[in-house]
């Protein structure tokens, strides 16, 4: 065992099955030829029960092969000890130590960390402001408050929501599912001042943040200093001396390195470590497959600089499958590239030709097009890099399923170097109305010649967007389209090139918005191409064709003022005017609440309320009043929702009245502005999550997501629109989910009968969530839930397994920010789901 190849990530405290767990997670690593037993004894060498799970850690087997050719293996673990039956403890590995601590060491630390308190940001407006964070006591409940600075509380209406990500981080069991997340609304009338006292309060204890509303609401920290000078400056260096002391070197540099890491250099390796090594290309170079496609390489050259143009040709020369042709089309104004060509490389399935003149950059590529013999064409800029294996998982899915006409990778950016990466673009799989908004295929794009030659190529009069306009174009004409989940492809980013150069490429705009315009009345659909002001990134605007009646279906329990609001934006806001509103009582026990639906029914001849009687069934209350509604289309909506956008139901219909298309969601914020939902994907959190909560209204979230118009698997139900027949042919929303995930099951229904779900970012509601029926946790509701969700994932294990379609296999399942999935991931509940299973 070597020493000081190990690394101990984190020892602490937490709860849970309402006993005081010790947890500690690291990695070991495995010689050729060996493997690792881990122990834990106590001080006197007895060996201690432990739960134990591993699993392999590929991105540090990679940094620890540079160094080490006999590492075969790193092996990652989690441990977790009943604290009861420990004072001082051991970690071994094959019988070497490899850590030590105490329970009082980790007393120490939980106690720091057992209240906390964090303010995210603040916004103050004319009428009302918000104040936005999260806080925690571990063990204990707990209130916050407002004050003023003459020590008055200030009166507030505070929203909650679950943050795992701080579950997380500070490893809270939160069984009980309390929610630490909060957005605090205040009249801004009640301010006395600027200067307002955030306040926590449990088991006598208190956490005050201080906030001037008038400043900006981004703390700043000081990031000049180096991270080595943090470790171990005066306030650190014992605590930095310590953990070099304790880890060594390696887990020393691992902890700077984590101090800095910033998400490209987190991707740099993992991508390193996923990255085809020499013998797996080896390897491929002896696979024979069935059908040996011939592929043509078609790149137009432009006074390529040398370092570049080898980089290229060398990608392609030593690709591990190898039956290729390159076609390169040279419209330089120098004789420099054809000389280095002639010159380096006398291989015959390079194809060179010396243009008369430069054509442009779809003139050129057209001259290379017809240079091309092959069964099938990529597509290449002049300064990029192919990955070595990029040809054979082609040929590879290709033989899979031989219909695919059309085949893309996912990619990433390079620097001059193309040593470094940066930038991934995980790519769903054939996602048309999201290739409306932005070419999210780019590259590598993979297309039988025949399907080339029907379009004719590329159109001058599309240069800037000329790669978007024709693969529109080409996806016009096959639905056999396939996506492979890994980066094959490098595009080199600097000041010169396309993907460096934003202002340089500014005609691309106007190019892009001609080509989604032409290809929209290509396929007879009206559609108003709103720019994002995002690069070349467009949200259509389906324009509707007919004028159905819309039947808004919205259940209530009391809460007369939420309804009231929700009510009045619908017919204060809405510029579509064929709908009707049907409220579904189901148990009040307010008598105001029935007072009001009288005076709703009075005031507004197009809102009627029906009555649901029995227990709470959210699927039942829907269902029952689809069975009163009238319209062509259902627009299933929560009572705790608010109208933003005026034409949201014109926008609605436009993708929703498609042949193709079942149901069509919308982008709801919280109170203050923040992204409470902007679609679904299934698999996060073991089950299924929003993802890019949190985020602002003007972020554009990972890929565009949060701007671009898209299909998913599936949106909540808080705000989305149904066809009527699609409704009924699906059996409507399924009873036996009562409360959870019945909205996910629906659109997954609707999937499985061949329609699209799409999303519309441009339809935008608040959603205050959950308001009319609290937070509260008791153990049978939890149950339920754990029950609901095993339920979920028994009928839709299949997507579950394989990862759903519209999001990648490439990212993260316990976050919602769509960073690199990362090694060991799993979910607590799901755990927890496992374990009552095998009791």
């Amino acid at each position: 065992m070597l020493e000081m190849y190990k690394h101990i990530e984190y020892s602490t405290l937490c709860y849970k099955d309402n006993k005081r767990k010790v947890l500690i997670q690291g990695w070991v690593a495995v010689l050729k030829g060996e493997d690792v037993a881990l122990a834990v004894k106590d001080e006197n060498g007895k060996e201690i029960s432990i739960c134990l799970k591993t699993y392999l850690k590929k991105d540090t087997l990679s940094d620890l092969q540079k160094n080490r050719s006999d590492i075969d293996d790193v092996l990652g673990f989690n441990i977790e000890i009943d604290e009861s039956k420990i004072d001082k403890f051991y970690l071994y590995a094959n019988d070497v130590e490899i850590f030590r601590t105490s329970v009082k060491k980790l007393e120490r630390k939980y106690k720091k960390e057992l209240m906390m308190l964090m303010v995210d940001g603040w916004k103050k407006g004319e009428d009302e402001s918000f104040i936005r964070g999260w806080c925690f006591h571990k063990e204990k409940p707990f209130t916050l408050r407002l004050y003023d600075f003459t020590g008055n509380e200030i009166k507030t209406d505070i929203t909650w929501s679950r943050r795992m990500d701080i579950e997380k981080i500070f490893f809270i069991a939160n069984q009980e599912k309390v929610n630490y997340g909060f957005v605090m609304k205040i009249n801004t009338t009640d301010l006395k001042g600027d200067k307002v006292r955030l306040v926590l309060e449990a088991d006598g204890q208190k956490r005050v943040e201080t906030i001037n509303l008038l400043k900006t609401n981004v703390k700043v920290k000081d990031e000049e200093m180096t991270l080595v000078q943090k470790l171990l400056s005066p306030k650190k260096w014992i605590k930095g001396i310590g953990y070099l002391r304790d880890n060594g070197g390696r887990a020393f540099i691992d902890k700077i390195l984590t101090l800095n890491d910033t998400p490209d250099m987190r991707y740099q390796r993992w991508f390193m470590a996923q990255r085809v090594t020499e013998a797996e290309l080896e390897r491929q170079r002896n696979v024979r497959f069935d059908l040996r496609p011939e592929i043509s390489i078609v790149i137009p050259l432009y006074n390529t600089k040398i370092p570049f143009l080898k980089a290229i040709i060398d990608s392609v020369l030593n690709q591990s499958y190898e039956n290729w042709e390159l076609c390169l089309a040279d419209g330089s104004t120098k004789d420099e590239v054809g000389k280095y060509i002639q010159s380096h490389y006398n291989d015959e399935r390079i194809v060179y030709q010396k243009l008369p003149k430069n054509d442009g950059i779809a003139g050129n590529t057209n001259a290379a097009l017809r240079m091309a013999t092959g069964d099938f064409v990529v597509l290449s800029d002049h300064d990029d890099i192919l990955e070595l294996n990029a040809l054979y998982e082609i040929v590879k899915l290709y033989n899979e399923d031989p219909s695919l006409e059309i085949i893309y990778t996912d990619e990433d950016l390079t620097d001059k170097t193309g040593k470094r990466f940066r930038s991934p673009r995980f790519k769903p799989d054939f996602n048309l109305d999201f290739l409306q908004s932005i070419n999210y295929i780019c590259h590598i794009f993979c297309v039988k010649k025949s399907i080339m030659d029907k379009v004719g190529g590329f159109r001058k009069e599309y240069d800037g967007a000329q790669d978007w306009d024709m693969i529109l174009r080409c996806c016009e004409l096959t639905e056999h389209i396939g996506h492979i989940p890994e980066i094959l492809y490098h595009w080199r980013a600097y000041e010169d090139s396309t993907a460096g150069n934003i202002d340089s490429k500014q005609y691309a705009i106007e190019a892009g918005r001609k080509a989604v315009a032409d290809h929209f009345e290509r396929i007879g659909l009206k559609a108003d191409l709103e720019y994002t002001d995002v690069f070349v990134m467009f949200c259509p605007k389906l324009i509707p064709q007919t004028h159905p009646k819309v039947s808004i279906i919205i259940p209530n329990k009391d809460e007369v003022s939420t309804l009231k609001t929700c009510v009045e934006s619908i017919e204060g806001k809405s510029t579509y005017d064929n709908y009707e509103i049907i409220i579904v009582e189901n148990n009040s026990t307010d008598n105001n609440t029935f007072e009001y639906y009288k005076k709703l029914e009075a005031k507004y001849s197009n809102v009627k309320t029906v009555y649901y009687e029995g227990d709470f069934n959210y699927s039942k209350i829907n269902n029952f009043g689809a069975k009163h509604a009238t319209g062509d289309y259902y627009i299933l909506l929560n009572n705790d929702t608010e109208v933003i956008t005026s034409d949201w139901m014109e926008r609605m219909l436009g993708y929703c009245e498609r042949e193709n298309t079942g149901i069509v969601g919308a982008k709801l914020y919280y109170p203050d502005d923040t992204v409470q939902h902007c679609g679904a994907v299934i698999g996060v959190g073991g089950f299924a999550g929003h993802i890019l909560t949190q985020t602002t209204a003007q972020d554009v979230g990972y890929f565009g997501r949060l701007k671009a118009a898209q299909d998913l698997s599936a949106v909540t139900a808080a705000c989305l629109m149904i066809k009527k027949t699609v409704f009924d042919e699906v059996g409507g929303l399924a009873e036996d989910f009562k409360v959870a995930l019945n909205d996910m099951d629906l659109c997954l229904k609707v999937r499985e009968k061949g329609y699209l779900v799409a999303l519309d970012p441009g339809v935008e509601l608040y959603h205050y969530e959950s308001k009319s029926r609290g937070f509260e946790e008791t153990p049978e509701k939890h149950e339920r839930f754990k029950q609901e969700i095993k339920r979920f994932r028994d009928k839709w294990s299949e997507i579950i397994e394989k990862g759903d379609p519209y999001y990648n296999v490439n990212m993260t399942l316990m976050y919602g920010d769509c960073r690199i999935r990362e090694e060991g991931e799993h979910f607590d509940i799901i755990d927890e789901i496992e374990e009552s299973m095998n009791e």
